[in-house]
């Protein structure tokens, strides 16, 4: 396989809600699509992360220079760029994970089309179909969230995620839990938003029999974790903090969480995704895969992921219908709680030509310049 072109597909789709979460608000999904052509099929890809450094330090405008001034030259460069190679030859650029899991991405899906095999078939997935959680932004009031979580689980969501933030926590999650009561599985998303001297609050959330509170303090502070994880009997789950099978392994030594969110462009691809979830398996740490508000070209991959054996949770992986009026692919519809994985070759979807019209707002050729 040869790299004949890279282009970049600059697209903005507005949210049918705005999503508010403890580091900012989002009215709509402002990234970039990659698309690869080689000698032998072409791929698609989506960058994960916004316009702005918010949630992470990446962003869309730097991630572009990054593919196109470092990491393009070096894969562009390589015999063959095989998904096998593609790690090594980006390894010299530090950091830049998401930056490096879209052009991995992009190019497994070309490579997968060649020889005509699903992304699921390649990671090993061994479900048809995976339950779909749903994300839950923070609200104005507490009727309004209510109103919010009847109408997902009305829809068939078969888990409730609540984003939460001080002064915005235990009064939402005692509210659901009243109102649905005991079975509901429920968890929350702190997205970094507290310190370890919030420890005696945060234990007022043990009495709700949450599945996990998710990245409660400073990313990549897995002491902090650590010590918060004794005093509270809610399990701690680590998703900012975790940005390949190193630190997964560190985070569960260090007993610093109890389950992983694993988001593949969060740790450089859907090879190292797969490692983590390995890793976490062998030591018996459950694992989900999270999601980034993608369209449907960043949420089909997602499902492979989704579909291992390991991810006995429900993950972020919600409808396309959750966040836009309309795609930028063919729908993604929740059956009796559930998505299907794509079974087409590659990640088994492609953008549909007249809305990536539509939504496209720039299109730039990266490779050859």
């Amino acid at each position: 396989m040869r790299l004949e072109r890279a282009e970049l597909f600059q697209v903005a789709l507005p949210l049918i809600t705005p999503f508010r979460t403890s580091f900012g608000t989002m009215t709509s999904k402002d990234t970039f699509l990659l698309h690869v052509v080689t000698d032998r099929a072409e791929g698609w890809s989506e960058f994960a992360a916004d316009p702005e450094p918010l949630y992470c330090a990446e962003f869309t405008a730097g991630a572009e220079i990054v593919i196109r001034d470092f990491l393009l030259p070096r894969v562009a460069a390589l015999p063959a760029p095989t998904t096998a190679a593609l790690a090594p030859a980006m390894a010299a650029v530090k950091g830049h994970e998401l930056a490096k899991a879209a052009l991995e991405t992009a190019l497994l899906d070309a490579e997968l089309r060649a020889h005509g095999m699903p992304l699921a078939t390649f990671l090993g997935s061994v479900h048809e179909r995976v339950p779909a959680g749903v994300s839950v932004g923070i609200k104005d009031s507490l009727p309004e969230l209510i109103d919010d979580v009847e109408r997902y689980l009305a829809e068939g969501y078969v888990r409730i995620k609540l984003k939460i933030e001080p002064g915005w926590d235990v009064e939402p999650v005692r509210a659901v839990r009243e109102r649905f009561g005991e079975a509901l599985p429920l968890q929350v998303d702190a997205n970094t938003a507290y310190t370890l001297a919030d420890a005696e609050h945060l234990r007022k959330l043990d009495e709700f029999g949450l599945l996990l509170i998710e990245e409660p303090l400073e990313e990549n502070n897995l002491h902090a974790h650590a010590r918060l994880q004794r005093r509270l009997t809610t399990p701690v789950c680590l998703d900012e903090s975790i940005h390949n099978a190193r630190d997964a392994a560190s985070a569960i030594a260090m007993d610093a969480c109890r389950v992983i969110n694993v988001k593949p462009a969060r740790v450089g691809g859907y090879p190292e995704a797969r490692r983590i979830h390995d890793l976490a398996a062998a030591h018996g740490v459950p694992v989900w895969c999270g999601g980034m508000l993608e369209t449907g070209i960043g949420r089909a991959p997602n499902l492979a992921l989704a579909a291992l054996p390991g991810c006995t949770l429900p993950g972020d992986t919600s409808a396309s219908g959750r966040y836009f009026a309309e795609d930028i692919t063919e729908p993604f519809v929740l059956q009796d709680g559930h998505l299907p994985v794509p079974t087409a070759p590659g990640i088994g979807i492609d953008p549909l030509p007249d809305a990536l019209a539509r939504f496209t707002t720039s299109r730039r050729r990266l490779y050859p310049r």
